[in-house]
């Protein structure tokens, strides 16, 4: 019949162990040098998934906005025009479409030159689905004339004009002149200026009218080179977009794109520096967790005399290694406690004092920004207590292979 365990008299010898023994210094020393190492992994790595993830989500909220949730495209013998846009409307109630016309043109203002994409825009839907569309246009100039342009602030900046002034723009499609041609171009006035927060799509995007393009480009009005759309739910809606574009025969000749898909290149690799940054730091928590062995072996081969005698007296192999290993645990847990609270106390310091600025034309963002998930937050715990209860097995089971005839004949 198995004997019972005896609580009281673990519980006992435990609280024993955890005190400074004056005899034995080195081993109180290691055990609270496991204790702080555990405390600081965990802190770090809480900071720095924090950070990684947080970086990410700023870039994915600025991303979204000049990217768009969806994009309809046609392929080289596709055409979206105004009655498959009437169709999607009715179809698709919860979602709000802009279409678009573009191109490539070289803006030029004095000496200063400067390639950028053009969209022609209806600037009151564009408006619906592009928040900082919206907020440029509610700053605009209101220009009557449709060769306007609203563009990026840096491109502004760069090329040295201001609102109520005119840039050209050439295009690739050419002109006749005389014997040859040239490219064609044209004078449009600055209707406003947007700041997007990253630089390089407020130096490449510029918008102007469905007008301009139908007049300078000679674009077919009602036919168009894409669609922008906004979604609430763009990861559910692209799955119903292409299931009525493959019943309607368009599935060849239209494609559908999100966000994600554009700048799928760049979140991997966040993605991958965020996984690589988690397995690095843990190393933190492994070395840390060897001082956890190290001080339990050192407490065993210290206390072989006390092991000896309390297995004379009765204790079982059981006992012996429940107190060993739940030294170990109670130093893991201790440390994972200390430095969840170390972790959070660090986050609330680093988004409530500017002690980290960023420069905000590189990264978008002045501020630090951290958003730990629950999910990144469950990862750090339950790896950290996975490292110290491995850690804590081999010293409780060398503790309880202890031969107390061996021990006390030395002795």
């Amino acid at each position: 019949m198995a004997m019972k365990t005896n609580r009281a008299f673990i519980n006992k010898i435990i609280r024993h162990y955890l005190k400074y023994d004056k005899d034995n210094p080195f081993i109180f020393i290691s055990s609270l040098l496991a204790f702080l190492g555990i405390a600081a992994g965990v802190m770090v790595l809480m900071l720095a998934m924090g950070i990684m993830h947080g970086t990410q989500e700023e870039f994915k909220k600025r991303l979204f906005v000049m990217n768009y949730p969806l994009t309809l495209i046609p392929m080289a013998y596709g055409t979206i025009n105004d009655g498959l846009i009437n169709e999607l409307k009715k179809e698709f109630p919860n979602i709000v479409l802009s279409p678009y016309y573009t191109t490539q043109v070289i803006s030029k203002s004095g000496s200063n030159v400067n390639g950028s994409i053009l969209y022609g825009v209806d600037f009151t839907q564009e408006a619906k689905i592009n928040e900082v569309f919206a907020i440029a246009l509610d700053t605009s100039l209101s220009i009557k004339s449709k060769y306007k342009v609203i563009t990026g602030a840096t491109l502004a900046s760069e090329m040295g004009v201001m609102k109520s002034q005119k840039l050209t723009l050439y295009f690739s499609e050419q002109q006749a002149i005389g014997f040859g041609t040239m490219p064609l171009q044209k004078r449009f006035i600055i209707d406003s200026t947007f700041n997007s927060g990253l630089k390089a799509y407020d130096k490449a995007i510029m918008y102007t009218t469905h007008e301009a393009f139908q007049k300078i480009l000679k674009r077919q009005k009602s036919v168009y080179d894409g669609v922008h759309i906004y979604s609430a739910d763009a990861m559910s809606d692209i799955h119903k977009i292409k299931e009525f574009l493959a019943n309607n025969g368009l599935a060849q000749s239209i494609i559908i794109e999100g966000w994600w898909e554009q700048n799928v290149s760049f979140f991997g690799a966040m993605e991958m520096e965020k996984k690589t940054l988690f397995l690095v730091l843990l190393l933190i928590i492994l070395v840390a967790s060897l001082n956890i062995i190290s001080s339990l072996l050192m407490t065993v081969m210290s206390r072989r005399s006390e092991i000896a005698l309390m297995r004379t007296l009765g204790a079982t192999k059981k006992e012996i290694k429940t107190i060993f290993f739940n030294l170990g645990v109670i130093i893991g847990i201790s440390g994972i406690i200390a430095g969840t609270i170390l972790g959070f106390f660090g986050m609330w310091i680093l988004t409530t004092f500017p002690i980290i600025s960023l420069a905000e034309d590189v990264y978008g963002f002045s501020n630090l920004p951290i958003d730990l998930t629950q999910l990144d937050f469950i990862s750090i715990i339950t790896g950290t207590f996975i490292i110290v209860i491995v850690s804590s097995l081999y010293p409780a089971s060398k503790a309880s292979s202890t031969d107390p005839l061996t021990v006390l004949r030395n002795e």
